[in-house]
């Protein structure tokens, strides 16, 4: 991947990360806890800070409990990532050219959207998505998909640049899927309380485009990753009794503008038009960004 770019933190409490941001521009996501975030920045602005820009991430408790807040690091500075109970982290990062300025992003902005209707809805969480949030190349947004859906859907490509109609962006899926509440050992009925939890798995499906070769079938699970340089890429399939949720991580080279287009794959294209009969799955949302207190 020459633009995009993913890392999974996993601290154990009291545990710090030193991360050096490079040619790339990064944030720091909280999938599961809570971090305090100090970043030194290449060339304070006036008036010049004492010290290390200090952000503390209230985070959440799962990907699935609710939209996190977040901190930006800029291109060429510095940062120390530490987790008083531990916990899980993305840094999502672009190759880039400027170089923002350090800051916090709330949880309470982060639009939250309802794409898709009937086994095609899903929830987006556009925390970083253009248009929402100032960065130099990267977009990312959370999916969330109730159990049994299709995501990602009716596939899409955008490996080509052009204006107006088509991004060129890498692309990186990285999933965590919901275990099945009530699995193996589980009492009548099932439930949180009564055993046994199955782990989940969902799919995955990247097909070749004009612009490259990318041809994949995989299963994905949690902690998972799929790179996509190029190639038409959807469904992604969570299995029924599984919510699957992935977090995209885009970038693109420079002299384009920061935007996602995107083009369906012409075999697949006519599934939008049927959404309009359809009613949104009643599982979604998931939760909203208001209901947090950032």
């Amino acid at each position: 991947m020459e633009f995009a770019a993913l890392r999974v933190l996993e601290l154990a409490p009291g545990e710090t990360y030193a991360h050096a941001c490079g040619d790339r521009e990064w944030i720091v996501l909280p999938l599961a806890g809570a971090c305090v975030v100090r970043c030194t920045e290449p060339h304070p602005r006036p008036p010049a800070p004492s010290g290390p820009e200090v952000f503390e991430l209230r985070g959440r408790e799962s990907v699935f409990s609710g939209v996190s807040d977040f901190a930006y690091l800029p291109r060429d500075g510095q940062a120390v990532i530490g987790s008083a109970a531990g916990g899980k982290f993305a840094l999502v990062g672009a190759r880039c050219e400027r170089i923002l300025p350090a800051r916090y992003g709330p949880a309470r902005s982060v639009p939250v959207e309802i794409r898709g209707a009937g086994q095609c809805t899903r929830q987006v969480n556009n925390f970083a998505a253009a248009g929402v949030f100032d960065c130099d190349r990267l977009i990312a947004v959370e999916v969330l998909t109730p159990g049994g859906n299709w995501s990602s859907y009716p596939p899409h490509k955008h490996d080509e640049f052009h204006p107006g109609h088509e991004s060129r962006l890498e692309e990186v899926y990285y999933f965590e899927i919901a275990p099945h509440r009530g699995g193996p050992g589980a009492g009548p009925g099932g439930g949180a309380g009564d055993g046994g939890d199955t782990p989940g798995l969902g799919y995955q499906r990247v097909t070749p485009s004009p612009a490259g070769k990318t041809d994949i079938l995989t299963e994905v699970r949690t902690g998972d990753a799929v790179l996509i340089p190029d190639g038409w890429h959807g469904p992604s399939i969570a299995a029924p009794g599984h919510d699957m949720y992935y977090l995209n991580v885009m970038a693109g080279p420079p002299g384009q503008p920061r935007e996602w287009l995107i083009r369906d794959h012409p075999d697949h294209a006519w599934i939008r038009d049927t959404w309009s009969g359809q009613d949104a799955d009643p599982r979604l949302p998931f939760y909203r960004a208001e209901d947090e207190t950032q």
